[in-house]
């Protein structure tokens, strides 16, 4: 208790840059959202990158449960109890933070604005401790989940390549693009048994984005349908540990590599204050109900 103490109080030093969010988001449930955004997760630690995850997929919850951890408090916790957020974070593998969610809140666009002010005032706290902060957001697009995606600085679609999937994942990103067509969209297409097929249903939706939506996906991958994500899943233990040579693993790794490498690139690790834009976008969407 002592060391995890003291290891959460060394994370929680200002560092110099404000932290890079990442929203992760699906169309329909089942896709395997919340598996690739730990793995993802993971993999950017594993890569020397100090990183947060937070499980925002209301009422949804898994993380805690992918890791095998049973976490003491979550963000549940957080609203009813207002402890401060540094109290509800947890160390999970090779150093990653993470919060757990929870399945007692609804949606985060109904808290009162004394929970909310103080969601506002104590994230802030953590904007310059992290290298990134990655949102597991609940599948398809309500209020509050639509919300975090425009304030974030990037946003990753996960899909699968049955038609239902794909088609679900398109309408999230043309609400996306409505409201915010300036924000980086990345498509993981996941469980593909047919590479060069799945390829082709990518290159489609990248095509139909740009015809109809005008803009552009900023990156598009693959991840293989492998049978060591099961195993992974049954053990409690994220796959990119417990099979870091198998071929999703090494696809996995591929695509945080190139992200790393973009994102170095572009000089830039925030487009802005995302409590900011949370609040401006919260409004927003609460006003449209």
């Amino acid at each position: 208790m002592h060391d995890q103490a003291e290891r959460l109080r060394n994370k929680l030093t200002p560092p110099k840059k404000q932290a890079k969010t990442i929203a992760f988001a699906s169309g329909k449930g089942g896709v395997g959202k919340s598996n690739t955004a730990l793995n993802f997760a993971i993999e950017l630690q594993q890569q020397n990158k100090s990183v947060l995850l937070f499980d925002l997929d209301i009422g949804m919850g898994n993380i805690d449960i992918l890791l095998g951890n049973r976490s003491k408090h979550s963000i549940v916790n957080f609203f009813a109890d207002f402890m401060p957020i540094s109290g509800i974070i947890e160390l999970g593998p090779v150093g990653l933070s993470y919060i757990a969610g929870g399945a007692n809140l609804n949606d985060l666009i109904d808290l009162d604005e004394e929970k909310l002010t103080y969601f506002f005032d104590q994230y802030n706290s953590l904007a310059y401790s992290y290298d990134y902060i990655i949102f597991d957001l609940g599948a398809g697009v309500s209020s509050a989940t639509l919300s975090f995606i425009l304030a974030a600085d990037e946003c990753f679609m996960i899909t699968t390549p049955e038609p239902t999937s794909i088609t679900d994942a398109y309408s999230v990103v043309k609400q996306i693009v409505i409201h915010n067509k300036e924000l980086p969209i990345h498509l993981i297409m996941n469980r593909c048994h047919n590479m060069r097929e799945a390829k082709q249903s990518v290159d489609r939706f990248k095509q139909v984005v740009i015809n109809f939506l005008a803009t552009d996906l900023v990156h598009t991958s693959l991840l293989p349908d492998d049978k060591v994500v099961t195993s992974a899943v049954m053990k409690q233990t994220p796959y990119i540990i417990s099979a870091p040579r198998s071929a999703i693993s090494r696809r996995l790794k591929k695509i945080v590599a190139d992200f790393l490498v973009e994102d170095n690139e572009t000089k830039q690790k925030s487009t802005g204050s995302f409590i900011e834009k949370l609040k401006q976008y919260l409004v927003v969407q609460g006003n449209d109900k």
